[in-house]
Parts: structure tokens; C-alpha cells; sequence
């Protein structure tokens, strides 16, 4: 049990997500992710949640295991050809985390997602949330560029609207 961690969640509250997202930050992701979608076949999501539950962090869930559980929550696993992307922001804990499936699992290295999330989480205590996702999501998008090029009749399987859980 990480006592400073648990009052890191206690304390922040929904206005601390939506100070760090307002609308116009919310709506830019959006686009993005939009934008992404018809530059390659991979399919990105975008989630942040301000803290975890009490039972959660009793238990010592890690952002990487809530991570998992809300790609599984979101169906970002629901494509047609399991190229789904979740970028996963846990605000409490500073971390963000990349999680995909199993087709794009298979063509991109751990490094290469976690080079990223470094990044954001640099722009991040930077204080700068647009920035840091929006950068996140452009290098997200060069990879899925690269591994899964767009085809002509693609579609976007999953939502572009960010879920704030």
C-alpha cells in the first residue's frame, strides 16, 4: 500500500481532469484521432481517467493493469483486424500507457510505445495536456503509418471522441 499514491487520488477531483482536458482540448483530440484514422488501417482510442477507486488502489493496480482493463472495457480489441490502439492517461499517477492488440502487437516493439509515452508524460508535467496527447497521437499515427498503410474503403471502428471515465 503507497500511502502517497492513495492521497494523490484522493485528492484530485473531476475539476483537475477537466482543467487538464477543457472542451477545446477534448474536440482537438478528437480531430486527431479522426485525422489519424485516414492516414493507415489502425484504429486509436483515447482515454483518461482522473483516479483509480479505492478498492483498486487497495489492491496495488498498476495504471499498465487498469490500462488493460479499460482497452477491454472500451472493446478497442473489437476490430476487424486487431489493430486497435489504446492511449490510456491515468492523471493521478502522471502515467500514460499504450495498449494494443494483437495484430499490432505483432509489427511494433514495446520501446517503440514506450518512447512515446515518455514523451507525452514529459509534456505532461510540463503542464501542457494538449500538446503532449496531440504529439502522442501524431506518433502513434507515423507508426500505424508505417505497419498498417491506409487502404481505399476503410472505416473507423472505434469512437474519436475521447472517453473520460
Amino acid at each position: 500500500m503507497n500511502l502517497e499514491r492513495i492521497s494523490r487520488h484522493l485528492f484530485l477531483t473531476r475539476w483537475h481532469v477537466n482543467r487538464a482536458f477543457p472542451v477545446p482540448v477534448l474536440r482537438a483530440i478528437d480531430k486527431a484521432v479522426r485525422d489519424s484514422h485516414a492516414a493507415h488501417m489502425g484504429q486509436i482510442r483515447f482515454a483518461v481517467e482522473g483516479t483509480l477507486h479505492i478498492a483498486a488502489l487497495w489492491e496495488g493496480i498498476s495504471a499498465r493493469e487498469r490500462a488493460i482493463d479499460v482497452f477491454s472495457q472500451l472493446r478497442v480489441w473489437d476490430t476487424e483486424h486487431n489493430n486497435g490502439i489504446l492511449i490510456y492517461v491515468l492523471l493521478a499517477d502522471h502515467d500514460v500507457e499504450i495498449v494494443a492488440d494483437r495484430g499490432v502487437h505483432a509489427r511494433v516493439r514495446r520501446g517503440e510505445w514506450e518512447a512515446i509515452c515518455q514523451r507525452m508524460e514529459a509534456e505532461f508535467r510540463r503542464g501542457n495536456y494538449e500538446a503532449g496527447v496531440l504529439g502522442g497521437v501524431g506518433q502513434v499515427t507515423e507508426l500505424l503509418r508505417k505497419h498498417f498503410p491506409a487502404e481505399t474503403g476503410t472505416c473507423d471502428e472505434l469512437p474519436s471522441k475521447p472517453a473520460i471515465l
